[in-house]
């Protein structure tokens, strides 16, 4: 189970829904009837878990079991519904008081069971009150962690104070520049070369803002926030900050804690710190190091682009080391069986990227200046058409192989000061059988981590389940399987992509069931959801999807973006499926059924064979 979907949270969040526990909606017309419990009431919380610290300010969900399907409930004094195997979720106003809890009454005829649950609450975001004693929110102080910047970067100095306080900065030499709020001002407007504000605030009276150049928050320590109102004063210290002078040259190298070869490891880089993957780069790869925001270092990739990595995933090079010279001289096209390499020297690793188009691929090569004389193709290659370049800047060069057909895959490694770029060729289909010969990875879903439903169906064995039926039908229809796990021992997530490329996979499919996060109505947000990264899957995850949804009959979430570890795999088309939410009482209960696990499964290997099928054949 990786993210909720984002479309439906956003939904969700954007309507007002008031807390209920109301009837779930009628069950999908492939879900069987839910089997009669009748035990002993024994009453059960799976989610929230005790003294767990719920997610959401007002409403929340809960479920679990009370073990008889005829018994009644109430959870806090609201009805809820119970199915015929006791299992029950409901989405009710957050508990409050001292002690938050849950109380649930179970009642059987002349029998009652009662459990109280309790759960913590997020702590209140600090009162700004206009009258009596000030108050400024610390938590919400930025910048927050080490920084290490250029100095005439702008950080932004923001707190949340009360509207009718003064908050200005003070400086290490006792300057003062007031923060404003509830209001922008025109960047454009300002002189980077004074303390003047230079940033944009957000609309609200309570927060105070200004942006100033990163040497104006040097040395450390000394910069400080002060809100005043009256005779009352507060002082706030900030973050150590840092500068990088612009003549200093620091060098850092990719290099991995985990030891693999470099097509299956692998440095994330990001835009900003923290965010989502963008760039994925060679480990040994040297940059230059130009700033530090806590756990994320920044590199310069080329004269006009940088890019945040882990600093886990960095060693620092000797100050002063010149900085490596990448220049991409004559490139060979060099067909196999199974792939073209497209063979570039470089002489260094460079940070590149790899951008899919209908019918070419553009590998673009940061840091990197470019003198390709003559390119030698084969005669007639029935793949790549054609390679061409382009310097698009005096540090940036794009390689554009043209294809006869659609992209497939691809593989990006350093081989003897070369960067080789492995194109992948589609596999031949046999049309009446589309997956005959070819090598398809199932991935169950999780151990570690993974949801649970109501009456405690762990996540990772029912995918195990859906995905041992799933091998036998891709095997009955003539393909190879590699499965990531076949017992119930974790996999490390990060293991799992690896095993697909090394059996040299032409698909992985990853078989997962979703669950929501705490504050999302769970009557409104459930069904059948696909997930894809590289355009060369999307053809895959919409057929994979139609399959699913046909045989299961779930509402159709549709196919998303999404940037997962199991869909980032390049060397084949790669989805992760999300048949259906475990959290949801009925869908648990189908779930349990060898008759349901083989309805997912059987909508998975129909997508299979509908994508194959209509791949477009080699030539």
């Amino acid at each position: 189970m990786p993210r909720i979907i984002l479309l439906v949270a956003v939904i969700t969040a954007c309507a007002r829904v008031l807390p209920s526990s109301s009837t779930p909606a009628a069950p999908a017309p492939s879900l069987l009837p839910v089997p009669l419990v009748e035990g002993p009431l024994a009453p059960r919380v799976v989610y929230p878990r005790a003294n767990a610290v719920i997610a959401s300010r007002d409403s929340n969900f809960i479920f679990g079991s009370v073990g008889n399907g005829r018994a009644s409930l109430t959870v806090n004094g609201s009805p809820v519904h119970v199915l015929r195997n006791g299992s029950w979720i409901a989405f009710l106003s957050n508990p409050r008081g001292a002690a938050p809890a849950y109380d649930l009454v179970v009642v059987l005829g002349t029998d009652t069971a009662r459990l109280s649950h309790p759960i913590r609450l997020l702590s209140p975001r600090s009162a700004l009150n206009e009258s009596g004693p000030l108050t400024a929110d610390s938590a919400s102080i930025t910048p927050r962690g080490t920084l290490q910047l250029r100095p005439e970067e702008l950080v932004t100095v923001s707190i949340r104070a009360p509207r009718n306080a003064s908050v200005w900065l003070t400086s290490a030499n006792d300057e003062r520049w007031p923060l404003l709020n509830g209001g922008e001002l025109d960047n454009e407007a300002q002189n980077a070369a004074d303390a003047r504000p230079l940033s944009r605030y957000l609309n609200s009276p309570n927060y105070w803002s200004l942006a100033v150049p990163a040497r104006f928050l040097v040395p450390v320590g000394t910069p400080r926030i002060v809100v005043a109102r009256g005779q009352d004063t507060l002082e706030f210290g900030l973050a150590a900050i840092d500068t990088v002078a612009h003549d200093r040259v620091s060098l850092a190298l990719l290099a991995p804690s985990a030891a693999a070869s470099d097509t299956d490891q692998v440095i994330m880089g990001r835009a900003i710190p923290a965010g989502t993957y963008k760039w994925f780069l060679l480990p040994g790869t040297r940059l230059r190091l130009t700033g530090r925001n806590g756990e994320f270092a920044r590199l310069q990739l080329d004269d006009a682009l940088e890019a945040w990595v882990s600093t886990a995933d960095i060693v620092l090079l000797p100050e002063g080391m010149a900085p490596p010279r990448r220049v991409a001289s004559n490139a060979r096209v060099l067909p196999q069986p199974e792939w073209v390499d497209i063979i570039i020297p470089t002489g260094e690793r460079p940070a590149y990227l790899v951008e899919e188009s209908e019918r070419s691929l553009t590998l673009t090569l940061y840091g990197t200046q470019a003198t390709t004389d003559i390119i030698r193709y084969p005669s007639g290659d029935s793949l790549v058409r054609l390679v061409t370049w382009e310097p698009v800047s005096s540090s940036r060069v794009t390689y554009t192989v043209h294809l006869s057909q659609k992209p497939f895959g691809y593989l990006v490694m350093w081989r003897d000061g070369n960067l080789v770029f492995r194109v992948r060729r589609p596999p031949r289909v046999d049309l009446s059988r589309p997956l005959r010969g070819l090598t398809i990875a199932v991935d169950p879903g999780h151990p570690p981590i993974g949801a649970t439903g109501p009456t405690g169906l762990y996540e990772a064995e029912a995918t195990l389940a859906i995905s041992l039926r799933l091998r036998t039908l891709l095997e009955e229809r003539g393909a190879s399987v590699v499965m990531t796990r076949t017992t119930s021992a974790p996999v490390a997530l990060s293991d799992r992509p690896i095993m697909a490329r090394r059996a040299n996979a032409h698909a992985l499919v990853s078989i997962h069931l979703n669950a929501l996060p705490d504050g999302v109505n769970p009557f409104n947000a459930h069904g059948t959801g696909t997930y894809f990264f590289h355009p060369q899957s999307a053809p895959l995850a919409l057929s994979v999807q139609r399959g699913m949804v046909a045989t299961m009959g779930l509402r159709d979430l549709g196919i998303y973006y999404d940037n997962l570890a199991l869909v980032r795999p390049t060397w084949m088309p790669a989805v992760l499926c999300e048949g259906a939410f475990i959290m949801i009482p009925e869908q648990e209960a189908a779930l349990r059924t060898p008759q349901f696990q083989d309805a997912y499964a059987r909508g998975v290997a129909q997508g299979l064979e509908a994508f194959f099928r209509g791949l477009e054949q080699p030539r």
